[in-house]
């Protein structure tokens, strides 16, 4: 499956941003999704994941209740609802994908992986 992230750009602090990633190359619905970030400096960090049929998410802590993953099987697209966006939210995003039916973490669960889409903060 290829993927191809993008969405990003310049936001405010508090400010909210949609990141999607379209999929292409094979069945979508038959991959776990999840989004990743690294900031400068910093190793590449789990921010979400969703199950196949969204039914099931999981957020780092440092997002959760403001972000929010989602997916159209029908339209082969992830999604990631940022809001109340913080300066330490800044990072490229990552979206990747699992051949799995369980959501997970580790970096190394995911097979697949689309370029970066760059997310600034400004305060």
């Amino acid at each position: 499956v290829q993927l191809q992230a993008f969405g990003g750009g310049l936001v405010q602090v508090g400010g909210s941003l949609r990141l999607s990633c379209a999929a292409s190359g094979r069945t979508f619905s038959w991959y776990v999704m999840g989004w990743f970030r690294q900031a400068p400096g910093k190793e590449r960090e789990f921010v979400a994941a969703v199950s196949w049929s969204g039914g099931s998410t999981d957020y780092s802590d440092s997002v959760k209740g403001r972000f929010t993953i989602s997916r159209d099987n029908a339209k082969n697209i992830l999604y990631l609802q940022m809001d109340s966006l913080k300066p330490e939210d800044a990072a490229v995003y990552y979206c990747a994908a699992r051949t799995s039916t369980l959501v997970a973490r580790p970096r190394s669960a995911y097979e697949y992986w689309g370029q970066g889409t760059e997310v600034t903060v400004s305060s």
